[in-house]
């Protein structure tokens, strides 16, 4: 195995270094968190063990009630530049691994379907009404680079996002989706234990 210093630069291993300590400082149970990071509402944000974070990593938390909104379970690892935003319930199992660009949300600025009402576009967006639904992401998921969650969404356990996919509906567990809304090419067979098309 390379020894850390040879890895990185000198100026890398200091800025490893000094991220390390921030992380202990501020997520004690956390493996690290690097800089920078912005995290807003993190009164209402639950974070497992060992969690590990890339640059950029954004968290937003803003409930209506005093509950944790976003929970993080156990040996999670998101890569750079990932933003998870919630208002209502947003929970990720144990060992999930999100790659980078990655976007997952349980709200949206409006309605924009189903009966009940809908927005007015000539509102500014901002000024809509959120509409939330709670978002699961289950235990050994894997999502790739530049994928979408979107509110009201539930990806069981084991299963693959491709990148750039955007999942607006259920993903069964052990199931691989790809695609622009995604949808399941693949799953799991636990007596062939191959990737099967379905």
């Amino acid at each position: 195995m390379i020894p850390l210093i040879q890895r990185y630069d000198f100026f890398g291993f200091l800025k490893l270094a000094l991220d390390v300590i921030i992380t202990k400082i501020l997520f004690p149970s956390a493996r690290i968190v690097r800089h920078p990071f912005y995290i807003r509402g993190r009164s209402f944000i639950k974070i497992g063990i060992n969690f590990t974070a890339g640059v950029g990593l954004r968290l937003d938390a803003f409930p209506d009630n005093q509950q944790n909104c976003i929970k993080i379970g156990n040996n999670v690892q998101v890569n750079d530049y990932v933003h998870i935003s919630a208002v209502e319930s947003l929970n990720i199992g144990d060992n999930v691994l999100i790659a980078s660009r990655v976007f997952i949300t349980d709200h949206n600025h409006g309605l924009y379907g189903g009966l009940l009402e809908h927005s007015d576009p000539n509102l500014p967006p901002a000024k809509r009404k959120l509409s939330s639904s709670p978002v699961y992401i289950g235990d050994n998921v894997w999502i790739g680079e530049g994928a979408g969650v979107l509110p009201g969404v539930r990806v069981g356990k084991g299963s693959v996002i491709g990148c750039g996919a955007v999942v607006i509906r259920d993903i069964p567990e052990y199931c691989l989706a790809v695609g622009n809304p995604a949808r399941v090419v693949k799953k799991y067979n636990f007596q062939t234990e191959k990737w099967e098309k379905t």
